[in-house]
């Protein structure tokens, strides 16, 4: 019986390692394909021309693929989500885990996870219809189009990924903590905050990362919403993000322009290994502190 259950575990084991495997096989793939597709193209147009040159024309008569735009877009933008949306998830996690009755908890979570498995196309359609008019109007401009709205956007498109991941992460302290702290005379709120959130850093902070990785990867809302134009960032003015360059004119690229847009590609996988290794040097070095 008992080498039945060491069998049994050994198996459960190797096939949770193969699965492991499995996950990093596949980044490892994709990385080495971005590179070998990247590469080329940044060779032949040159890195600091291809990464600080502000005029991209693919289908010139000579044509230029300078990426600072959509650049500086896409970092616009996701800073803009992450400054709105982040507070916003953030205590709405910490009233969720610590502060809400059971009845108004249950409603907003089930509202959250109604606002993650809304499919992009329709928060693209709702900026298109609402927030673009509106932009329009309140601020006088002739088109709504523009940062702005991308930015409401990716910011309420972000909020799923950081409640819930951040609500997990303060309920999974351990309740001695918080009676450890109420015993010593502190109150509920200072509990929370001095307690329990920096317990539950580090899953919030992964939090932060999905909500990066979700602003700064989007494509088919922000193209829908921001106007697609290759114009340096401006709240009000038509943008493209690194995404959309990609999105809009893959289907018809071909040489040069194609490789081009592998290199744009390359950049953004790049762009979220940094943050993701900036985020754990700076965790680690707290923890090490």
């Amino acid at each position: 019986m008992q080498e039945k259950k060491q069998a049994a575990e050994r198996l459960v084991h190797g096939l949770f390692l193969a699965m492991g495997l499995v996950t990093v096989g596949c980044v490892l793939l994709i990385t080495v394909y971005l590179v070998l597709s990247g590469l080329p193209a940044i060779w032949e147009i040159g890195l600091w021309e291809f990464l600080f040159g502000d005029t991209w024309a693919s289908t010139a008569a000579e044509p230029k693929f300078g990426i600072l735009p959509f650049l500086l877009t896409s970092i616009s933008g996701m800073a803009g989500a992450m400054i709105i949306g982040v507070p916003i998830g953030f205590f709405t996690a910490v009233y969720l885990a610590k502060a809400a009755p059971g009845g108004v908890k249950l409603v907003v979570e089930h509202v959250v996870s109604l606002l993650s498995g809304i499919p992009s196309v329709v928060y693209g359609l709702v900026g298109m219809l609402v927030l673009v008019p509106w932009v329009r109007t309140a601020f006088r401009i002739p088109d709504g189009s523009g940062l702005l709205v991308a930015i409401l956007v990716l910011a309420v498109m972000i909020l799923p990924s950081i409640i819930k991941v951040s609500v997990t992460a303060l309920e999974a302290v351990p309740k001695e903590y918080e009676d450890a702290s109420l015993a010593l005379g502190a109150t509920p709120a200072e509990t929370w905050f001095k307690v329990s959130v920096p317990a539950a850093k580090s899953g919030i902070a992964a939090a932060v990362v999905l909500g990066v990785g979700r602003a700064i990867g989007e494509a088919t809302a922000v193209m829908m919403v921001a106007g697609n134009a290759p114009n340096l960032p401006g709240l009000f003015q038509s943008v493209r993000f690194l995404t959309t360059a990609i999105v809009s004119e893959m289907a018809y690229s071909s040489g040069l322009q194609r490789q081009a847009l592998f290199s744009i590609a390359l950049v953004l996988y790049l762009f979220i290994l940094l943050v993701n290794a900036a985020l754990n040097f700076f965790l680690k070095r707290d923890r090490e502190g």
